[in-house]
């Protein structure tokens, strides 16, 4: 078991998956995390969870439906989570001092959007000094006017090895992470 290690879910709420409509490869973003999760806490690795709240009157407003994690992936009561309002879940968050108590120094990063939380935290994390693993089947986002999302998930997962090395759900092995 890697004691240095978390597995950070950003985002992965019930309005960031609209019934039939959007997140691109939802359903297989959902297993992969299942199965991330399933064998973080078999290692005993931390499972962490961040909770947007974009505010009043938005889809992912603090309380509401849609603001709540994922029905298929719940927090169980010994995982944490970290609220945030910015796409930086460490910008004016607890998130950095609950790693530094822990003495956690390497994090497996998924999660939603790929293009903005994903990435901006991905970049800070490292910023930060910490060991980054992106799990490149481990978050999606949405096509855009001008982009499909495949496009921005492969872009994302190519540019950000500059900041992270990048491995698919089922090449993680907790056990083998060596800080």
């Amino acid at each position: 078991m890697s004691d240095h290690s978390a597995l950070l879910i950003i985002d992965v709420q019930k309005a960031m998956f609209p019934v039939g409509d959007g997140v691109y490869k939802g359903e297989t973003v959902i297993d992969n995390l299942q199965k991330l999760i399933r064998q973080a806490r078999t290692e005993g690795v931390p499972v962490i969870y961040i909770q947007h709240d974009n505010g009043k009157g938005t889809p992912l407003e603090r309380g509401t439906d849609g603001w709540h994690i994922h029905r298929d992936i719940k927090p169980l009561n010994e995982d944490l989570v970290v609220e945030k309002q910015t796409p930086d879940a460490f910008h004016q968050t607890h998130l950095e001092s609950i790693l530094t108590e822990r003495s956690i120094n390497h994090l497996c990063i998924t999660g939603m959007q790929t293009e903005l939380c994903v990435d901006t935290t991905t970049r800070r994390a490292f910023s930060l000094g910490f060991d980054v693993t992106l799990i490149s089947d481990g978050h999606s986002t949405f096509d855009t006017d001008h982009l499909k999302a495949e496009q921005i998930i492969q872009h994302h997962n190519d540019l950000l090895v500059w900041f992270a090395r990048t491995q698919e759900a089922n090449e993680v092995d907790f056990c083998e992470i060596h800080i």
